[in-house]
């Protein structure tokens, strides 16, 4: 009998644990499509910037605000999602698992120092509106303001695949591990499970998680994130060229 009723437990978290997962993928579909509306929202508001329509600009940047304290709820609601379900063993009375996501959602998002106002994607959108007319010079106060991104604010925890060298903006299959978020090329990362007998440690210098085979997915939010990379990269790219004209010979006019 206690046999059987282990068993039948172990069922029951088994279903949690799956139930969890695809809630947190609908979860990821949303935060893709938050993310997506700001990138278009920044692409608006840099040419209402061209055209000096401030006013709008700054509706503009009321609304990312609470776009981005949205995209802070959903990924909390993800962490507390996987939390309830991996501890959740089923128990002789019911169970009322809003309350127990409530309680866990609290305490996430108590321990999460992240303001809209501070925020990295709040931040890139300023930037973006502040470079149409001062590209090259810091924003007011950006000197002294201190930026800290938490792991709940920016998912990409390396710019290179550790097993091929290539910048993620650069994959052809860029897939990121659903244990230690570290991303990689799908088929080098398969190659590398394979050949350590699917016993292989994350690649990453100092990882100490361990990767599989279903655990190494293209989940919605990596592609959105990469191509803000990219993004990030070209304007990085803009802002750092300086054309010198200072070397430029005058022409001499009355010259034959």
């Amino acid at each position: 009998m206690a046999s059987t009723s282990a068993s039948r437990s172990d069922g029951v978290s088994s279903r949690i644990r799956r139930a969890a997962s695809t809630v947190n993928s609908d979860n990821q579909l949303l935060v893709s499509d938050i993310r997506k509306a700001m990138n278009l929202m920044k692409d608006i508001a840099v040419d209402l910037e061209r055209d000096n329509q401030s006013d709008m600009v700054k509706q503009l940047e009321n609304a990312v605000a609470e776009l981005v304290e949205a995209h802070e709820n959903c990924l909390h609601y993800s962490s507390a999602i996987h939390s309830v379900a991996e501890a959740y063993r089923p128990g002789p009375e019911l169970t009322y698992f809003k309350k127990l996501l409530d309680t866990e959602f609290e305490k996430v998002k108590a321990g999460s120092s992240s303001h809209p106002q501070n925020h990295p994607l709040m931040h890139q959108f300023q930037q973006a509106v502040w470079n149409v007319h001062h590209a090259g010079q810091p924003m007011p106060g950006e000197e002294q303001e201190d930026i800290i991104m938490t792991s709940t604010e920016s998912s990409i925890k390396n710019l290179k695949c550790p097993l091929t060298g290539k910048h993620i903006t650069e994959l052809t299959e860029p897939v990121r591990s659903m244990d230690c978020k570290h991303i990689y090329e799908k088929n080098a990362i398969l190659i590398y499970i394979k050949s350590h007998h699917n016993n292989a440690k994350c690649p990453e210098s100092a990882c100490p998680k361990m990767v599989h085979a279903k655990r190494v997915i293209c989940d919605p939010l990596l592609l959105v994130e990469i191509e803000e990379q990219c993004t990030l990269s070209r304007q990085t790219a803009r802002t750092d060229v300086v054309e010198d004209f200072t070397e430029m010979e005058p022409h001499d006019e009355d010259s034959t």
